[in-house]
């Protein structure tokens, strides 16, 4: 971290190219958080990363895959300092009746 950018500390939004996720970097963002906004579509997070403003990131990273992840962490500890606040936000869609019984 070269800067003091991060001083309320630094974030890590997973999914968070729309819905929730694009929300939570937002807000703290606002709170005075550098943001690593994570997500798999790196078409999408970019222009939000701008819109959150405060120094926020975006990295293309899938949940599923270690390797993506480590990656991702490497950048932020890179660009942004340590961690500080991690909002696992990033799910799988299952598509199909919630609960135990199908039809």
């Amino acid at each position: 971290m070269t800067d003091s950018r991060a001083s309320a500390g630094v974030a890590v939004v997973t999914g968070a190219s729309s819905g929730i996720g694009a929300a939570t970097a937002r807000e703290l963002a606002a709170a005075g958080l550098a943001v690593a906004l994570l997500a798999r579509r790196l078409d999408r997070i970019p222009a939000i990363a701008e819109e959150v403003g405060n120094g926020a990131i975006a990295i293309e990273a899938d949940v599923t895959d270690r390797a993506s992840l480590v990656a991702a962490a490497d950048r932020v500890r890179t660009e942004l300092g340590r961690a500080t606040v991690l909002v696992n936000n990033a799910g799988v869609a299952l598509v199909g009746p919630f609960g135990s019984e199908a039809g």
